[in-house]
């Protein structure tokens, strides 16, 4: 079993050499985060906000699809690897800052944004927990998380966890777990996030979408 340090030093490893290639049609398995970026979009179109974090922003692909659509609000980025964040800063997108940093120790002052979003990163986290309590530290009252990752039922998800993700350690990937919906649930209930919606989809995905109160 890896410690928190050894999964995040491989996450680096795997992501500063995918970090040139992210966006490209080169990408590999990579490529399949696009699929999940219309979920996300979609999700943020249902109410209005100005201060968005994206937890494990990578290059900035989701950023850019947003700010594409109104350039107006302020975008910031996360993410643990230095190469990832150096490419999202060489799109000089305007009101948005690319930051290297940890998300489960978020760098930022409580109640900074109203709306986290999170896509296909999760499953690097060694401590989920934390994630989401520095998620609900750092919404604002009434802000929200949207989140989408993997899930899987509870045989295939074991299947997943303890044959597919060590033979991706091996390969050099930080891939942690995979996390049932019940996993999330207890997550959000002990941060103090409400769960307004917790649904698996096709390809294995998982959505949510948690509030903080009010």
């Amino acid at each position: 079993m890896r410690t928190a340090t050894e999964y995040k030093d491989l996450t680096i490893k795997e992501f500063t050499k995918a970090a040139d290639v992210y966006e490209s049609g080169h990408a590999g398995i990579y490529e399949l985060c696009k699929d999940d970026y219309p979920y996300i979009a979609a999700e943020l179109e249902k109410e209005d906000y100005n201060d968005l974090l994206d937890c494990g922003c990578g290059t900035g692909p989701m950023i850019s699809i947003l700010h594409e659509k109104d350039p107006n609000k302020h975008y910031t980025g996360l993410d643990i690897t230095p190469r990832m964040i150096e490419v999202g800063k060489s799109k000089h997108l305007s009101n948005t800052e690319f930051i290297v940093g940890d998300c489960e120790n978020l760098p930022f002052e409580d109640n900074s944004f109203d709306v986290v979003i999170c896509t296909n990163s999760f499953h690097h986290y060694p401590n989920p927990q934390k994630f989401f309590d520095s998620v609900q530290r750092v919404l604002r009252p009434g802000g929200r998380l949207v989140l989408q990752d993997y899930t899987a039922p509870k045989a295939v998800l074991w299947l997943m966890n303890h044959t597919e993700m060590p033979i991706s350690n091996f390969l050099g990937h930080g891939d942690v777990a995979a996390r049932s919906l019940d996993e999330i649930q207890e997550f959000c209930d002990k941060s103090g996030l409400k769960v307004e919606k917790l649904e698996s989809a096709k390809k294995f995905r998982m959505h949510l979408v948690a509030r903080k109160s009010r």
